[in-house]
């Protein structure tokens, strides 16, 4: 796909390093083994070295090259430690670190927060839950977002079509100033993939076809996203057929710089973002990759605990290149 191969040039030669708590699994095994034969990036095994090496040997994959740390010999363990509890505030003594940092996934996130690694993907074995909330206590969001968010980069044909839709995995029912964080971060996202971003925030209702407390959050988020990124095309409220449709969106909307062309779709909850990217996907023949999480200061992604090897090693360089984001 050209588009990973763009992104692959993007990141080749920074020394990039990813981490992937979930090392024995053979779907993360055989992405790594890929990730280090093209000299993408540097990609860090969390565990015990004879248990992750047993495991490469089963898949047939040479391990003298990977990048192992074990939590019970890790040399940087005490700064580790008065790191978590400093974070923390106040919420965690340091015999509570001591526990909570043998979980792999909170032992990774911390060590994208000291900068031993640049970013982190889990979750093949793991919920989402499990994924993100050592990122959000830990790496936190960036100044002025006050959620992360979970966008899906959706591809169809070679590269012809490419879309981003938001939010399909975190908020449930994001309020206006939350939804207008999710689609200037959304727009942010779009570039890593070289979409030019074109902001509509979706409803039942085009310009005020439709009057409702729902309508009104989304009107409400438009006026703030043209707040906050005065520069963004971004527009609301829009039906998707409005966003999309050009024929439909001169009779709607005749007056938006966004409608019958917008790249990057805000949904107003999490169950219409899932529903559509899931019919997109089904019905549609899109490819859905993501979730990618948004907002954090530093890079992690939750993979789904149905990915394939291939996924993994998608989700790795989307990782890799969210690194450049500002």
């Amino acid at each position: 796909m050209e588009l990973f191969e763009s992104m692959k040039q993007k990141i080749a030669d920074r020394n990039i390093k990813i981490v992937f708590p979930e090392a024995t699994d053979p779907r993360i095994l055989g992405a790594v083994a890929r990730l280090y034969a093209e000299e993408l990036l540097e990609p860090v095994l969390i565990g015990n070295k004879e248990e992750i090496v047993a495991a490469a040997h089963d898949r047939g994959l040479k391990t003298e090259r990977f990048t192992i740390i074990d939590p019970d010999k890790f040399d940087r363990w005490d700064e580790m430690v008065e790191s978590f509890v400093e974070r923390r505030k106040g919420k965690a003594t340091k015999e509570d670190a001591e526990k909570i940092l043998k979980d792999v996934n909170y032992f990774g996130t911390m060590l994208t927060y000291m900068g031993i690694t640049d970013g982190m993907v889990s979750g093949i074995i793991h919920s989402t839950g499990e994924t993100v909330r050592p990122a959000l206590q830990i790496i936190k969001t960036k100044p002025g977002i006050s959620r992360t968010s979970g966008a899906m980069l959706m591809v169809r044909g070679r590269d012809q079509e490419k879309y981003i839709f938001s939010d399909c995995g975190i908020n449930i029912n994001p309020n206006a100033q939350e939804l207008a964080e999710i689609a200037v971060d959304s727009a942010k996202t779009a570039t890593l993939f070289d979409i030019d971003p074109k902001v509509a925030l979706l409803s039942f209702s085009t310009k005020g076809s439709a009057k409702s407390p729902e309508v009104d959050k989304v009107i409400e988020a438009t006026k703030l996203v043209h707040e906050m990124a005065p520069d963004l095309k971004a527009d609301g409220e829009l039906q998707f057929d409005a966003s999309y449709v050009p024929s439909v969106a001169a009779l709607k909307a005749p007056n938006s710089e966004v409608a019958g062309q917008a790249t990057v779709f805000v949904f107003p909850d999490l169950q219409s973002g899932n529903i559509g990217y899931k019919i997109a996907q089904r019905f549609g023949g899109f490819e859905a990759i993501g979730p990618i999480l948004q907002g954090l200061n530093k890079p992690v992604s939750d993979l789904s605990r149905g990915a394939n090897e291939e996924d993994v090693y998608k989700l790795a360089i989307i990782t890799a290149t969210q690194t450049l984001l500002d």
